[in-house]
């Protein structure tokens, strides 16, 4: 049988760390910068962890 492929689309969207957990990029950072404090953009610019909920789907998507 086959391998199965991993759906690039949502290979692009997240990352998995080495205890697998997925980091996401987060929206909010492509445009109307100048109006967001400094603090706010640096808070934005991190990753962060993707919800219990879309993990179980993404990881069926990535082939894990």
């Amino acid at each position: 049988m086959p391998k199965m492929k991993t759906n690039s689309a949502a290979s692009k969207r997240v990352r998995v760390t080495g205890k697998g957990k997925l980091m996401q990029a987060g929206s909010a950072m492509r445009h109307n910068l100048e109006h967001k404090s400094a603090r706010k953009r640096r808070a934005l610019k991190a990753d962060a962890v993707l919800a219990n909920g879309q993990t179980k789907v993404m990881k069926k998507l990535l082939g894990l």
